[in-house]
């Protein structure tokens, strides 16, 4: 079986800023590793011979990372002068993906230990055109209120109010993960073929749910799209404070109450709870550090204390401050400016 897989990476992270002003969303750092990295790993493990990633904000930086291959897994980059949307990522691909028996579609700005192998084999004992991964850890009111799936796994409607054939079961989040078929990706370069490679800006973006899975389920066919429920840490890094959540949680899945790395330094007498702290951190003597991501270069001087709360790229904690619930990024005069925390965790 030939598998190969296109991991998304061209989204604008604009809910993200002022974080992703300067670097893309899938390099924001998870304990020292980019949130792509996790993924990456994952394509290796399932054997994917080679990945493509779609790029257009900061793209230039996310190919200069990774370079041409990860772990021996060759790299295939699509620069999108104009985002193309989920499906429309898949266009210019076409000769890429015509010798793969199955493709891995993957969002590759959500962090989750993604189980592809689960995946594989839900999909090859069902063989429907699609394969969809479930979280049963989020919330699916958060999510746009979730899929409609049955008591079999199949998919049934893609959003609440759709027309469904079937009773659901149960609604559940989708995490951004799915197996295409041959026969699908084949059917999706065929629909291309009369696009011009890179549309012009006038040609709208098109979405997989919304102009593809929607009116698969709406044309009747039984079966086309199957799922499958993982219990795996998922988490979308939308917002801030849905990061800050996402990199705390992902510590809980570990042995570790924190997270330091070994080239932040942290002064006499202070104190990190339940925190990450990135490369190039430095913590003053007696400052405090309580659930909180502290950003590469970001700094707390002397009697400082940071709770529930991002430091951002370079940013600095004044001598004593205290900053709960906030988002703590640096300004081109070298002073820093806070902001409320924003975004429902999720």
């Amino acid at each position: 079986m030939r598998l190969r897989a296109l991991v998304l990476a061209a989204g604008l992270g604009s809910r993200l800023r002022p974080l992703t002003d300067a670097i893309p969303k899938p390099l924001l750092p998870v304990a020292g590793i980019p949130v792509l990295q996790y993924t990456l790993e994952r394509l290796v493990a399932v054997g994917c011979e080679a990945a493509a990633i779609n790029l257009h904000h900061h793209g230039t930086r996310v190919r200069h990372h990774f370079g041409a291959s990860f772990a021996g897994m060759p790299l295939v980059y699509s620069q999108e002068p104009e985002l193309l949307g989920t499906l429309g990522a898949l266009y210019p691909l076409g000769r890429f993906f015509s010798a793969a028996d199955l493709v891995l579609l993957i969002n590759g700005d959500s962090l989750c230990r993604w189980p592809l192998d689960l995946l594989i084999r839900r999909h090859r004992a069902a063989l429907p055109l699609a394969t969809l991964l479930f979280t049963s850890r989020a919330d699916p009111a958060a999510f746009g209120g979730g899929v409609g799936v049955d008591a079999a796994g199949r998919v049934l409607s893609m959003r609440p109010g759709d027309p469904e054939r079937g009773a659901v079961a149960r609604r559940l989040v989708f995490a951004g993960a799915h197996v295409l078929s041959r026969e699908l990706v084949h059917d999706i370069q065929g629909a291309a073929g009369s696009r011009p490679a890179q549309p012009a800006p006038s040609v709208p973006p098109s979405d997989i749910v919304r102009d593809l899975y929607a009116p698969m389920l709406a044309a009747g066919a039984d079966g086309v799209l199957a799922g499958l429920v993982t219990s795996q840490r998922w988490h979308d890094l939308g917002t801030p404070r849905r990061y800050l959540t996402a990199v705390l949680d992902w510590l809980r899945g570990t042995r570790h109450t924190s997270w330091i790395s070994p080239r932040a330094e942290l002064g006499a007498g202070a104190a990190v709870r339940g925190a990450i702290v990135e490369a190039g951190v430095r913590i003053g003597p007696g400052a405090r550090v309580e659930r909180s991501l502290l950003l590469p270069g970001a700094r707390l001087a002397e009697g400082s204390a940071v709770r529930d709360s991002i430091v951002s790229y370079g940013a600095e904690v004044a001598a004593g401050a205290s900053v709960q619930g906030r988002i703590v990024v640096a300004q081109p005069d070298g002073s820093a400016a806070e902001s409320p925390l924003a975004g429902a965790p999720g």
